[in-house]
């Protein structure tokens, strides 16, 4: 790639499936970016090996190692800036950021989330979707800022539950479209189109809707040649 690529840093936890979408996406020359390291709280963490796998600087930087979570995401910082991104992607990092770390990297920094924000901020989305009873679900795009899975909402797609769905289905499903729409915001963001506003987020200048933009359960279908 050329020297003035736009360089991205991903942060994991686990196994590392929406890692390997932008992986697969930069490998098929869809990623205006390059992927130049991807650190893991985790040392265990599977995507690790996707990344090693890609020939991808794998850093691991275990939380337990340190005293407090200011000390640790100070040094996170530091390995961070030391690849200089131009964006962050937290792809499952299962870690809650002190507001220094936001404030170091506010505006480039986009999170992937397991439902239609702001319903479901925190974990087990899946579970508590199926115990309210609803009957829609889906993924989330956003900035990153100090309010847990608050940030401004870059872009959503939705589906449809079923009545036979289960947590481990529902799993499934979502996934698909995370790794569906996680690759389009990261594109947005390093093509100069998508923006943080402070107020919210904008793309190609105009202000984006409380829920982004929002692929509905058959768009979403669509793209992934779902029955």
């Amino acid at each position: 790639m050329p020297a003035d690529t736009p360089s991205i840093v991903v942060l994991i936890s686990g196994s590392g499936s929406n890692l390997q979408a932008l992986i697969d996406a930069q490998a098929h020359n869809q990623l205006s970016g390059k992927i130049v390291a991807v650190i893991s709280n985790e040392p265990d963490a599977y995507g690790l090996t996707r990344a090693h796998d890609a020939g991808i600087d794998a850093v691991v930087l275990p939380h337990r190692e340190y005293d407090s979570r200011e000390a640790y995401d100070g040094a996170l910082i530091k390995v961070i800036e030391r690849h200089q991104p131009d964006i962050i992607v937290l792809a499952g990092f299962m870690r809650i950021l002190t507001p220094r770390f936001v404030q170091r990297f506010l505006g480039r920094m986009l999170n992937i989330h397991p439902s239609l924000l702001p319903a479901y901020q925190g974990l087990n989305t899946h579970a508590r979707v199926l115990a309210d009873g609803a009957s829609e679900h889906g993924c989330s795009v956003h900035f990153v800022t100090e309010e847990l899975d608050g940030g401004p909402v870059v872009i959503q797609a939705a589906l449809n539950i079923a009545a036979d769905d289960t947590q481990t289905s529902l799993k499934e499903k979502i996934h698909a479209r995370e790794h569906l729409i996680l690759p389009i915001a990261v594109n947005w963001f390093l093509d100069g189109r998508l923006q943080y506003s402070g107020t919210g987020a904008t793309l190609d200048g105009i202000a984006l809707p409380p829920e982004g933009l929002r692929l509905t359960h058959e768009d979403a279908a669509d793209e992934l040649d779902e029955a």
